[in-house]
């Protein structure tokens, strides 16, 4: 009965090795599979091969990997594979690039070798009449309607209102007892310069947070697989947008029926709707909503992510911070006997007047380069090209990495430190190489916002130098995650003060 038993264990056990083994097996030649599906999509006519690289598991790719990981992820695979690799992210085939030259060649390509493909859940959740997602003379038509947005004029006259939300928010900072979390303070902050200053909005508190927290899920789920199901991240993104949207249809009618009554306008959307009827292309009422969500989105979650990454440097470096408290008590923006010169905050800023902090915009400059909030951009191969030796097939999506360009271009003199006069005059190193230096894209995709980026964080750097003394609050200064977008794990917390007693 024993032996009887004994051999009932061992057959046992052997089936479940064997069901192991199998499936180990069926796993492998699975993913082997998947490899040759897209090996078999090379273009048969160009002699190039492939780059090299892994397209993961089926269906999700290394999707999981990028997301864990971070740019943990491709600095592995750039060392691995070299500047120019493949792999499989969002449900597409993907060339991730580094590198000044092969960047150029991109952004210079738009339109004959690339255009501009975001993620198929980013271009479902904002919509196909965004700037990001259009193309040909869509994209013309509604660069030159933003071009009266962020001209000289128009932000000039955006400068007084961004300071005021930047001081209103930094004395809420100031006025915590405890230490407040950067990253949470900061997209706050640049939610509430998206609403009051581009979209001309004055909205009660409580409906300002709660617009905040339905943005948030929409941006939360803005890179999610493609999957529309129920409880997804592309169904919870959509979701987010139809509220957002429900909530601009009524504010676009009474900007419109404010217009028709010839009053005077200030805000960027006001810019929006007076700027398209001059071209001739009046928008509908969809691309209107379209138009003052992505206006959120542009100034919200990058501008969010260079603040906090400002205000981590201003931490980590204090000769920087007091060289820059220098530049501006020779401005007349400092301190008088170690004071501001008004307890409530500095004197209302201009153009000119930030112009003339030559170190204030190299600090900007150098955290825009240290860490860029966006890693990258997306386009898809109009035709097959060559890129360092490879062939780029026709339909395969190209991600062009900003992040690692800037770590290993040549021209930047230890690019692993912190260090603003790398853009000063005796130096200026980004001159070297156009393509070295791209924190807002390039080409006909540059960031047309970008001067407006620049201003809320020179204007933050301002009121926060001038105004504030700050410490860390924990004892070791946060990791950075660096998808989708910059931000510290866990949080950035800091204590913030006003410099001279109430």
């Amino acid at each position: 009965m024993l032996a009887l038993g004994q051999l009932g264990v061992l057959s046992s056990l052997v089936t479940a090795l064997t069901s192991l083994l199998s499936a180990l097996l069926l796993l492998v030649l699975t993913r082997q599979l998947w490899s040759l599906r897209w090996s078999l999509t090379r273009d048969k006519e160009s002699r190039l091969p492939l780059p090299r690289g892994s397209m993961g598991w089926p269906l999700v790719g290394e999707t999981f990997h990028w997301l864990f990981q971070g740019s943990n992820f491709h600095i592995s695979r750039r060392e691995r594979h070299g500047n120019v690799f493949k792999t499989h992210l969002l449900g597409k085939p993907v060339i991730r690039v580094t590198g000044a030259e092969n960047i150029r060649k991109i952004l210079l390509g738009e339109h004959s070798l690339v255009c501009t493909q975001w993620p198929q859940s980013t271009r479902i959740i904002l919509g196909p009449n965004t700037l990001v997602n259009s193309i040909g003379d869509l994209h013309k038509r509604k660069r030159k309607i933003l071009a009266k947005v962020f001209s000289r004029g128009a932000l000039e006259s955006y400068l007084p209102r961004l300071q005021d939300v930047v001081k209103s928010e930094i004395a809420k900072w100031c006025s915590e007892p405890g230490a407040i979390d950067v990253y949470g303070a900061a997209k706050s902050l640049t939610f509430r310069i998206a609403v009051r200053v581009l979209l001309g909005l004055q909205l009660e508190e409580e409906r300002t947070v709660y617009l905040a927290n339905i943005f948030e899920q929409l941006m939360n789920n803005l890179f999610s697989l493609p999957i529309d199901a129920p409880l997804s991240g592309l169904r919870k993104g959509i979701k987010a947008r139809e509220i957002l949207h429900a909530n601009m249809e009524k504010i676009i009618e009474e900007k419109m029926e404010r217009q028709q009554a010839e009053e005077e306008y200030h805000d960027a959307f006001d810019y929006i709707l007076s700027s398209s009827k001059e071209h001739g292309q009046q928008l509908s009422i969809q691309e209107l909503k379209e138009t003052a969500v992505e206006l959120i989105f542009a100034a919200h979650s990058t501008t969010a992510s260079a603040s906090t990454s400002l205000i981590l440097q201003l931490l980590r470096h204090p000769a920087v911070v007091e060289r820059a408290r220098a530049e501006l008590e020779a401005e007349g923006l400092g301190y008088d006997d170690g004071f501001p010169q008004s307890r409530s905050h500095l004197p209302y800023l201009s153009l000119d007047k930030l112009s003339q902090l030559r170190y204030v915009d190299r600090v900007v400059r150098e955290v825009l380069r240290f860490l860029p909030p966006v890693s990258g951009g997306y386009r898809t191969a109009l035709q097959t090209f060559e890129l360092d030796g490879y062939q780029i097939p026709k339909g395969w999506s190209v991600m062009y990495s900003i992040r690692d360009t800037h770590e290993t271009a040549a021209v930047f003199q230890s690019p692993e430190l912190f260090d603003p006069d790398r853009f000063g005059p005796e130096r200026d190193e980004s001159r070297s190489a156009r393509f070295s230096y791209v924190p807002f894209g390039g080409g006909v995709r540059s960031c047309v916002g970008k001067e407006l980026a620049q201003i809320i964080l020179k204007t933050l750097a301002v009121e926060l130098i001038g105004t504030c003394r700050w410490t860390l609050a924990t004892e070791n200064f946060p990791k950075m995650q660096t998808v989708p977008i910059v931000h510290p794990v866990n949080g950035l917390h800091v204590h913030f003060n006003y410099s001279c007693p109430p």
